[in-house]
C-alpha cells in the first residue's frame, strides 16, 4: 500500500516538457505564439548556439502586470480560455497554458513585460522562482530562455548541431512570417539577420524573402471556397519544384500545422503538371470556422483534427487544378553565355551540328527496326500561309522549322519557342484516349465473375463504393461476408491484373483516398498515349508540325505530357538579344 503517489509541480511540468518542448524549435514556436496572441505587429527573435545557449522573443503586444506575469508560470494559466465550452471556439495560437511552466522547468528563463502601466522582470532557474521585481522595459513583453536542457543531459545528448538546430527554428519563423504577413519578424542567428519581413500585409512580399526571387515571380495567386471553406494564397508554377514536401504549408485559421492529407490534396493537384518524385511549393490560407476544427489533439499544437476533411481535400485538390490549367506554365529556358565555334551555328534538319575535333568516318546507314509503325498525323486542307496557332493562355505560335528531328520550332510573341515533339504527342493522344473512355467506355461481362477477399465492414458499405467508384463502370455486388464479386469490367481492365486492382481500389477506399478513373488508370493511359506518338529522330513536313502545334494548344493541359515534363520551352528574345550584344 501507499505506491501510488501525486508528483510533485516541478517534476510534472518537466514530464509535460518532453511533449512541449521537445527542442530549441518548440521554444520559439510556443513563445512567438504567445506573441501573435498578445496583438504584436513587431516580433524579433534572436538565437545564439541553434537556441541551445539563448533564445529571445521580444515583441510589443499588450505586455501584462506583475500579476499576470507570475501566474503566467504557474501550470494550466491562461487567458484564452475559461470555461469547458471554449474549447470548441478557439480562436488564438495558444490556450492549454503548458508551455511557458514546461520551458521555465528546463531552463533559466527571465521575463521582461509592461502593460504600458507597470513594468516587471520574472527570473526562473530549472522551475525555482529567483526573483520577481519593477523593471524597467519597452511596452510588450521580451523572453530571454538560456541553459537549455543542461539539468537534463539525457535530451541534451539527443540535440543535433547548432546549424540544424538553427535551421528548424528559421524553417518555423519563416512559417509565421507566411502564415502573418500584417506583422513584422526579424530573425537573427549568433548575431547575423537570417529573416526580415515588413509586415506590410504582402504575402508575395514574404515569399520573395523566405523562397527568393524566381519562385515569388513564378507564384499564382488563388483565391476560393465553398460553403464552409475559404482558401486563398499562392501556387508556385510547376516548373520550380523540389526534392521534399517540405516547401507546401497550410495555414488553418492562421496556424501551422502538418497535415498530410491536405498536403497529399495539393500534390494530386499538381498531378498533370510535375515528374514524379519531385513536389510542389504552396501556401494556402484556409478559413473555416472554429468549431469544424479540433486544435486539442497534442500538446505541440501541430496536429489538427477537421470534421469535414474530405470536402476540403477535394475542394483543394480541384481548385489547385484549376487554377494550373489556365495559367501560362512554359518554362523560360536559360540562355547560356554565347561560346564561338569553329562552324556557323545552323538549324539543319538532316544533320547534326558539326563539332570541333578529329573527323570519324560515318557507320555505313543500317536499316531501323521498329517495334510499332510511326503514327499518322493527320492534316486538314491548309491554305497557303498558315495562320499562327493560339489557344486561351497558349502563346500564340508560327512555325519555322524542325531541328535535329527532334523539336519543333515556333516564333513567339516571348521569343523562340522549342516543342519536343514527342511530348507534344504524348500529351494530345492522353487526353484523346481519357476523353474517349470515360465518355464511353466499352464494359464486357466476366466469363467467371472475379472474387475479391474484403473485410465484413466493406460488404457492408458496398454501396458507397459504388457510388465512389461509379466512372469507373465497376460495381461490387456481396457475396458472403468477406467477399465481393465483379460480373462486368470495362474493356481496358483485359491489360491489367483484375483481382489486384480491384483489391488497390477497396484499399484506397478504406484509407478514404479518391478512387477514380481518371487518377488510377492514369498511369497506363499515358503509357498508351507514348507508345502511339511521334519518335524522335523522324523528319516532319511543315504542314504536320502545324497540325502538332494545333493540336497542342487545343489540349487542356498544353504544357505537360502525361508524365509532367515539359512539353515545349521558351527562349526569352530579350536574353536572346543580350547574347549578340544588341
Amino acid at each position: 500500500m501507499g505506491r501510488i503517489q501525486q508528483l510533485d509541480a516541478q517534476t510534472a511540468n518537466m514530464i509535460a516538457a518532453g511533449e512541449v518542448v521537445e527542442r530549441p524549435m518548440g521554444i520559439v514556436k510556443e513563445l512567438v505564439e504567445n506573441a501573435i496572441d498578445a496583438g504584436s505587429t513587431r516580433i524579433e527573435i534572436n538565437v545564439e548556439e541553434g537556441g541551445l545557449s539563448r533564445i529571445t522573443v521580444a515583441d510589443n503586444g499588450c505586455g501584462m502586470d506583475s500579476e499576470d506575469a507570475v501566474m503566467a508560470f504557474k501550470r494550466h494559466a491562461t487567458s484564452k480560455i475559461h470555461v469547458p465550452e471554449d474549447l470548441w471556439k478557439i480562436g488564438t495560437l495558444g490556450f492549454r497554458g503548458e508551455a511557458l511552466p514546461s520551458i521555465a522547468s528546463v531552463a533559466k528563463v527571465t521575463l521582461s513585460t509592461s502593460d504600458g502601466n507597470e513594468t516587471t522582470r520574472v527570473k526562473i532557474e530549472y522551475g525555482k522562482t529567483v526573483s520577481v521585481a519593477a523593471w524597467p522595459c519597452n511596452p510588450g513583453t521580451e523572453i530571454i530562455v538560456e541553459g537549455l536542457f543542461y539539468r537534463t543531459p539525457a535530451r541534451l545528448k539527443h540535440m543535433r548541431s547548432a546549424a540544424y538546430e538553427n535551421s528548424l527554428i528559421q524553417d518555423v519563423v519563416s512559417r509565421f512570417a507566411m502564415s502573418h504577413p500584417e506583422i513584422a519578424f526579424t530573425f537573427t542567428s549568433s548575431g547575423r539577420q537570417a529573416l526580415r519581413t515588413s509586415g506590410q500585409g504582402n504575402l508575395l512580399e514574404v515569399l520573395y524573402q523566405v523562397w527568393g526571387k524566381e519562385a515569388a515571380a513564378a507564384a499564382i495567386p488563388v483565391s476560393f471556397a465553398d460553403y464552409d471553406y475559404q482558401v486563398t494564397g499562392y501556387l508556385v508554377k510547376p516548373n520550380i519544384t523540389r526534392a521534399s514536401r517540405n516547401f507546401m504549408h497550410v495555414f488553418l485559421n492562421g496556424r501551422m500545422v502538418r497535415t498530410y492529407r491536405i498536403y497529399k490534396a495539393i500534390q494530386d493537384g499538381y498531378e498533370d503538371f510535375i515528374v514524379k518524385g519531385r513536389f510542389p511549393l504552396a501556401v494556402l490560407m484556409v478559413s473555416m470556422d472554429t468549431q469544424l476544427v479540433d486544435v486539442n489533439v497534442h500538446p505541440s499544437k501541430w496536429e489538427v483534427r477537421l470534421s469535414k476533411e474530405n470536402q476540403l481535400e477535394q475542394l483543394i485538390r480541384q481548385q489547385v487544378r484549376e487554377a494550373l490549367k489556365g495559367t501560362m506554365l512554359a518554362p523560360a529556358a536559360a540562355v547560356r553565355e554565347a561560346e564561338t565555334y569553329y562552324e556557323p551555328l545552323r538549324l539543319d534538319t538532316d544533320q547534326d551540328m558539326p563539332v570541333p575535333g578529329p573527323v570519324i568516318p560515318p557507320e555505313p546507314a543500317r536499316p531501323i527496326e521498329e517495334t510499332t509503325p510511326e503514327p499518322v498525323i493527320t492534316v486538314p486542307p491548309m491554305p497557303a500561309e498558315a495562320a499562327p496557332v493560339r489557344s486561351g493562355s497558349f502563346p500564340e505560335m508560327q512555325v519555322i522549322g524542325q531541328l535535329h528531328r527532334k523539336f519543333i520550332l515556333c516564333s513567339c510573341e516571348q521569343g523562340l519557342a522549342v516543342l519536343d515533339q514527342h511530348a507534344c504527342q504524348e500529351r494530345v493522344h492522353y487526353e484523346e484516349i481519357r476523353s474517349r473512355l470515360n465518355t464511353d467506355p466499352a464494359v464486357m461481362d466476366c466469363l467467371v465473375p472475379i472474387m475479391v477477399a474484403a473485410s465484413d465492414d466493406l460488404v457492408q458499405r458496398v454501396d458507397e463504393i459504388n457510388a465512389a467508384i461509379a466512372d469507373m463502370r465497376i460495381v461490387f455486388e456481396p457475396f458472403g461476408h468477406d467477399t465481393l464479386l465483379v460480373r462486368r469490367m470495362p474493356v481496358w481492365m483485359q491489360e491489367v491484373e483484375e483481382e489486384p486492382f480491384l483489391q488497390d481500389i477497396l484499399d484506397q477506399f478504406r484509407n478514404e483516398r479518391e478512387s477514380s478513373y481518371a487518377r488510377m488508370e492514369k498511369k497506363k493511359i499515358a503509357t498508351i498515349a507514348c507508345h502511339h506518338s511521334i519518335r524522335f529522330n523522324r523528319n516532319l513536313t511543315m504542314a504536320e508540325m502545324q497540325e502538332v502545334v494545333r493540336q497542342l494548344a487545343a489540349c487542356e493541359n498544353p504544357y505537360h505530357c502525361p508524365h509532367g515534363r515539359p512539353t515545349f520551352v521558351i527562349l526569352d528574345e530579350k536574353e536572346l538579344t543580350k547574347e549578340f550584344l544588341r
